[in-house]
């Protein structure tokens, strides 16, 4: 996204116009601009002699010598005026700038939550339209810059915030532009998630190991809609809720119980088949090429030999 207009210069300003801005040499100019008049004075004065001089040589008649000088002197003064007309129209369009800066400057520090731009005292109205332009495209930029971070801040908040099932983090009305302090405890409280993330992540891992492990060794597979996507699912897309790590936990909960249970009637099993070997008299050898007993997720138990039978009889 561009960043926002700045603003321009006063309309019909050029470049050498705005190049007048510069350190200021009043001394040296003054003196040149009074030898420049003179050399106007001069050249003017010139002019009309060496125009009398040829109406003489022409022989035209005083009178319409005179009314020549007139449309001369109605030529220079016409010539002089207008340019007394654009240097006011220039000295009006810098002012109107001026004025049009220093509004938008004071509704940016405002923005931006900024101190007031201090005028340069004794500044001439060139230098301090060309500094209050200035200032309002740096403002103008810091403006931009900020809401851009804000908005890069939020995508990442908005991702973190969803993976952790944490509502977005609120930093006030949108539209504002977010002030220095207000980015940089964005900044902190993204930083806390990423490390709740880590933490939550590395928690996830482990349960899930556990309950992979768990259900492996009772020989049962994923049945609910939440099994299914806690062990499918990859740890950068699992919901890292606190409530799901708590249902993550009695689930684990739940399995290590039942194969408790499991191993329980497993144990017992393995004490009846004890007992019915010493009922029956089955040799030590045959006891140990005995299966003895399925894995936990089996609990049938081993019919004895024929011989042992026949033995008991």
């Amino acid at each position: 996204m561009a960043p926002p207009p700045v603003a321009a210069a006063a309309p019909g300003l050029a470049a050498e116009e705005l190049s007048w801005a510069g350190p200021r040499t009043e001394p040296i100019a003054a003196r040149r601009g009074e030898v420049l008049a003179d050399e106007s004075v001069a050249c003017l004065t010139q002019a009309l002699s060496h125009l009398r001089g040829i109406w003489e040589e022409i022989g035209i008649p005083e009178e319409q010598r005179l009314q020549r000088t007139e449309v001369v002197n109605r030529h220079v003064k016409d010539l002089l005026e207008r340019m007394v007309v654009e240097e006011e129209s220039l000295r009006e369009r810098l002012l109107k700038s001026i004025t049009l800066c220093r509004r938008e400057l004071a509704a940016l520090c405002q923005e931006l939550q900024v101190a007031p731009f201090q005028e340069e005292e004794e500044a001439t109205i060139l230098q301090l339209e060309k500094d209050l332009r200035t200032r309002v495209q740096v403002m103008l930029k810091q403006k931009h810059e900020r809401r851009q971070e804000l908005r890069t801040l939020q995508e990442r908040d908005q991702e973190l915030a969803g993976l952790l099932g944490q509502p977005p983090y609120s930093i006030g009305n949108s539209e504002d532009v977010p002030s220095l302090a207000d980015l940089d405890h964005f900044r902190r409280h993204l930083a806390a998630l990423a490390a709740e993330k880590e933490h939550r992540q590395a928690e996830f891992v482990r349960l899930k190991q556990q309950v992979v492990l768990c259900m492996e060794e009772l020989e049962l597979e994923p049945s609910t809609a939440f099994e299914r996507e806690a062990m499918c699912q990859d740890t950068g897309t699992f919901c890292l809720s606190l409530n799901n790590l708590a249902a993550l936990k009695d689930l684990l909960q739940q399995l290590e119980d039942r194969k408790a249970q499991k191993e329980a009637v497993c144990e017992e099993l393995r004490c009846r088949i004890r007992m019915l070997w010493d009922w029956l008299q089955v040799p030590p050898e045959e006891r140990n090429t005995a299966p003895g007993s399925r894995p936990l997720g089996g609990t049938e138990v081993p019919e004895p030999a024929e011989g042992g039978r026949g033995h008991s009889g």
